[in-house]
């Protein structure tokens, strides 16, 4: 097992590499978690240094870490043209397939993840599985109303087990106000289909899977930081 402190400094070199895709002028999604705190922090020494870029943030916490750091925001009303969004995973399969929502960020970050020209996405090397599910269940942004007979839904539609998320014995609301639901199952074998499934049931807002999304893929590891390319893989 890799200790927390080594898998840290692998996101930060993931998060580094990251910055290498953000140019002067552009308008950049920033990501939510650990990792993407390590890219803001980086991209605003770089702002600090001159560059100039505004950002859109997928997060309160996201937002005003920007800020602290330097980084202008662009105000959620306006039509964004994203030229990059930047932003960490749950897990990584072969295809590049995503789970996201661990942080309860996931509605945002696939708006963001949706607007922009090109998603990178930066992980530690133990991020990546052979298949979605298993270690870590699917969030699912479901509204409050009914969410007891959204999951039984829920349930039917993926032979899963669907748990309402809470944080310290308290209800978890994401910031529109709604619920997780975190559906564990052993293996998803068709994430497309599962989310085309979940996509029809009335109450979910959003789910946590990320199908065809990620153009570039940064992953650190002990021995390095590889990028490859969703075209190369």
């Amino acid at each position: 097992m890799t200790p927390a402190s080594d898998l840290d400094w692998l996101k930060r070199q993931a998060a580094l590499k990251a910055t290498d895709y953000v140019h002067d002028g552009m308008v950049v999604g920033l990501g939510t978690g650990t990792t993407s705190r390590h890219l803001i922090i980086a991209l605003g020494e770089r702002v600090r240094a001159g560059l100039k870029i505004r950002a859109v943030p997928t997060s309160h916490d996201t937002a005003d870490l920007a800020r602290h750091s330097g980084i202008p925001i662009i105000d959620s009303d306006h039509a964004w043209t994203i030229d990059v969004a930047i932003d960490g995973a749950d897990q990584v399969d072969p295809q590049f397939n995503l789970v996201k929502g661990g942080g309860g960020a996931l509605l945002k970050e696939k708006i963001v993840a949706a607007a922009a020209k090109r998603f990178v996405v930066m992980v530690d090397h133990t991020k990546l599985v052979p298949a979605l599910g298993g270690s870590f269940p699917l969030p699912i942004e479901v509204v409050p109303f009914g969410w007891g007979s959204t999951a039984r839904h829920i349930e039917r539609a993926s032979g899963g087990t669907a748990v309402l998320r809470e944080r310290n014995g308290v209800v978890f609301q994401t910031e529109a106000g709604h619920v997780i639901l975190d559906l564990h199952m052993p293996k998803i074998d068709d994430p497309a289909s599962l989310e085309i499934e979940l996509n029809q049931v009335p109450g979910i807002v959003e789910t946590g899977l990320f199908i065809g999304r990620t153009s570039i893929l940064i992953v650190g590891h002990t021995q390095g930081v590889d990028v490859t390319s969703a075209t190369e893989s």
